[in-house]
């Protein structure tokens, strides 16, 4: 299992949180699946739990769950395919050490109660190994199959979170839309660390300030250096305005990273095609935006996944080991 919690500027949540995120420095993890696949078609899922190894063998920080119900054609993506929580078990019993996050889980879709006893028996199963991102959604034809409304996403959101941070107490008293826990129930197991570490995507359909006051963490997107340092530094003002202990920013980004590490960058949806060379000049400069994680998606890579997470590991890591 992962090493003891070490002290940070953080707060102390579970031997994940306080891994993969520290002051100042970035981390790298990875999107799952490990496989290339084109818009509009399905991943194979072919050895999937061998590269989840692999990836933890060559010293990646994270591996990335997303909750996707529904493959929504026009999306052109159905995600990992798998239930995320069920890929969490699976993926901590063949696993020692790498955190395991979702990216995120749709909780207007979801109850909250299965989700924190979802997530907090992923948590428990690995050792302290959950990171649990979270999203109000935005596949709009999703809702209507499981006859949730579309428009007031964001005040399910709300009110799933709420729920899911009461139930980390012993016999809750807490009441809203999601349900009633009149204080003689309880809801196990309990995380392994003091609580599960929810990390919000985005806006999540809520004010910034509140994102900033209640979240453990912020996923974000690629954006122009400019856009993503005024992001980042607007986000930590308003968690520090809520009299709070310094928060990690998590940014995910698509990469195809080719063969000669000189190669200069080429546009692809949200991320770039590279050489290494770039890759870890890109890395530096978001480093010093404030970005403590960058989750690698190597869904459009051209060339074979395992010769680039070994080409990775070999001239990335390192910097950000």
């Amino acid at each position: 299992m992962l090493d003891e919690m070490q002290p940070t500027e953080f707060a102390q949540i579970n031997v994940a949180y306080n891994r993969v995120f520290r002051p100042g420095r970035l981390s790298v993890g990875l999107v799952l699946p490990l496989e290339a696949y084109a818009v509009g078609a399905e991943p194979t899922l072919r050895d999937h739990l061998e590269a989840a190894q692999k990836a933890e063998e060559l010293g990646f920080a994270a591996l990335w769950l997303r909750d996707v119900p529904f493959n929504v054609a026009s999306f052109g993506d159905p995600g990992q395919i798998f239930d995320p929580f069920v890929y969490l078990g699976a993926l901590a019993a063949v696993t020692d050490r790498i955190a395991l996050g979702t990216s995120s889980v749709i909780l207007p879709l979801r109850h909250p109660a299965h989700v924190a006893k979802a997530a907090a028996t992923a948590d428990v199963l690995s050792g302290g190994r959950l990171l649990l991102g979270v999203a109000s959604g935005d596949r709009p034809e999703e809702y209507p199959a499981m006859n949730q409304s579309y428009n007031d996403r964001g005040t399910r959101f709300r009110d799933s979170f709420g729920y899911i941070r009461a139930v980390g107490s012993a016999y809750p008293k807490h009441e809203n839309a999601q349900g009633k826990l009149p204080g003689e129930i309880d809801l196990l197991p309990k995380p392994h660390g003091t609580r599960l570490p929810m990390l919000i995507t985005g806006g999540s359909q809520q004010a910034p300030d509140w994102v900033a006051q209640n979240g453990d963490g912020w996923m974000t997107y690629p954006r122009s250096v400019v856009a993503q340092g005024q992001v980042i530094a607007d986000y930590r003002r308003l968690v520090k305005a809520a009299g709070q202990l310094d928060k990690p920013v998590m940014q995910s980004l698509y990469v195809d990273v080719v063969a000669d590490p000189a190669a200069p960058p080429r546009p692809i949806h949200l991320g770039f095609q590279s050489g290494t060379n770039f890759l870890r000049s890109y890395l530096h400069e978001i480093e010093t935006l404030g970005v403590n994680h960058v989750a690698l998606n190597l869904r459009f890579n051209q060339a074979p996944i395992y010769t680039t997470l070994e080409h990775l590991a070999d001239t990335v890591l390192p910097d950000f080991s």
